[in-house]
């Protein structure tokens, strides 16, 4: 570190610190603003979702904070250190998220990184009270300290590490694009029936070549799903696919977890994926820890789906792993392909909820899983749709494995840079091997 580096505090770099409404505003699920709280900041983005409440303008009037282009958001209650920058969104912030504002001498995004930092995500988590919920004080993030370097310098590293980022969301929103393809193509084939009714119209099915055009048969028929293409079949996605359950073995006994050899995932693996595709697992499974699952080890391309706390996580294995008690697993091998499957659980999620229950938590079991009705095309047909699928996830893999390699290089350079430990020009050579 250079000796015009100097050592500043957070207060000493923003010119307002709050935190958001300590209450309950009126909600209007017409209304143009968003109550938001720590669980909606991720990745630098205020992240919106279906659970995030409105309320109207005129409520949000009564408790609007300062928020600026220089406004960068951290939660503070219950989830802790999630950051976010403000761009101007219509939110008002509970108090779950705190808010403080960048004085212009200063980077912005350069105390964006300071605070995805490993030191001050230790420092909030270490402060943190409450026996139930944890909570952080704001008057004692106020006084974290953190070593500021010369404007210039600021803005040079975090061009490095925003151009980093950049380069991950353009991955990332290429493979949901990808992801949207796919789940439209599975929609138009075998929810809407598209290709078949533009036969039975005397029409030519669009975007298709004469020879897939041939596999689809030209009137519907009625099943226990309503209508059908004529020819195919309906029954237990029991018989379609084979479904298995997992196991945790005793976590005290280290002779099951060392050497640790084997992937083994539960939900919590699938719950910050940004592809339905998992590349790794959290933990790994020693020999005699394997022995202890009676599903064993899975292959690759087993669909993975969360049953449980919550009901709906998907993946698509990308290494053989065991999985525990908290998933419905589908393998390779049957009637409907993973990769089939993928869309169709997408496309019958409620059903699939719908048959859960539970006194603590909403649970699906295997066996209220196994007899929902599926509707199950001739071979040709799934095959058809897993190629033109395949060939995009494919795609869609790739991208994620490296968007995961250039996050990892992120998070090795991060703290070496915003500590001055590491110098710009040794910087260059890491990020051409990229």
């Amino acid at each position: 570190m250079g000796s015009e580096w100097r050592q500043v505090n957070l207060k000493e770099v923003t010119s307002v610190l709050g935190d958001g409404l300590h209450g309950t505003p009126e909600y209007d699920p017409r209304g143009d603003y968003f109550f938001i709280n720590g669980n909606n900041l991720s990745s630098g983005k205020i992240v919106f979702t279906d659970a995030t409440k409105r309320v109207s303008a005129t409520e949000a009037a009564k408790h609007q904070k300062n928020l600026t282009d220089r406004t960068i958001l951290v939660s503070i209650n219950g989830t802790l250190g999630n950051v976010a920058f403000y761009a101007g969104e219509k939110v008002i912030l509970g108090k779950s998220a705190c808010y403080f504002n960048v004085i212009e001498s200063v980077d912005k995004n350069f105390v964006r990184y300071v605070l995805d930092n490993e030191v001050f995500q230790g420092y909030i988590h270490n402060l943190a009270s409450g026996s139930t919920i944890k909570n952080a004080s704001l008057k004692l993030m106020r006084d974290f300290q953190f070593s500021l370097p010369p404007i210039s310098l600021q803005r040079r590293i975090s061009g490095i590490l925003a151009a980093l980022d950049d380069r991950i969301t353009l991955l990332r929103e290429t493979n949901a694009t990808l992801e949207a393809i796919a789940q439209a193509l599975f929609k138009s084939w075998f929810v809407d029936f598209d290709p078949v009714r533009a036969k039975m119209e005397g029409g030519i099915p669009v975007g298709m070549d004469e020879a897939t055009a041939a596999l689809f048969p030209d009137g519907l028929e009625e099943s226990e799903l309503g209508l059908v293409p004529m020819g195919w079949q309906v029954g237990p996605i029991g018989d379609a696919v084979e479904a298995v359950g997992g196991a945790t073995p005793d976590t005290k006994n280290s002779a099951y977890w060392e050497p640790a050899t084997h992937c083994w995932t539960t939900p919590k693996d699938l719950s910050g994926i940004a592809a339905p595709v998992l590349l790794d697992t959290e933990r790994k499974l020693s020999d005699q820890g394997l022995a202890k699952i009676g599903s064993g080890a899975l292959p690759v391309g087993t669909l993975l789906l969360s049953s449980r706390a919550p009901i709906g996580y998907l993946a698509l294995a990308q290494v053989p792993l065991a999985i525990n008690q908290g998933y419905i697993a589908m393998l390779p091998g049957g009637k409907l392909p993973p990769l089939y499957l993928l869309f169709w659980c997408r496309q019958n999620m409620d059903s699939i909820k719908g048959r859960a229950n539970g006194s603590t938590f909403m649970e699906i079991s295997k066996k209220a899983f196994r007899p929902i009705p599926a509707l199950v095309p001739p071979p040709e047909v799934v095959q058809a749709f897993t190629t033109v699928a395949g060939t995009l996830f494919g795609r869609l893999i790739e991208n994620e494995k490296q968007a995961q390699t250039l996050a990892a290089l992120r998070d090795t350079l991060l703290p070496r840079l915003i500590s001055g430990a590491l110098r710009l020009p040794e910087v260059g050579a890491v990020l051409e091997n990229a």
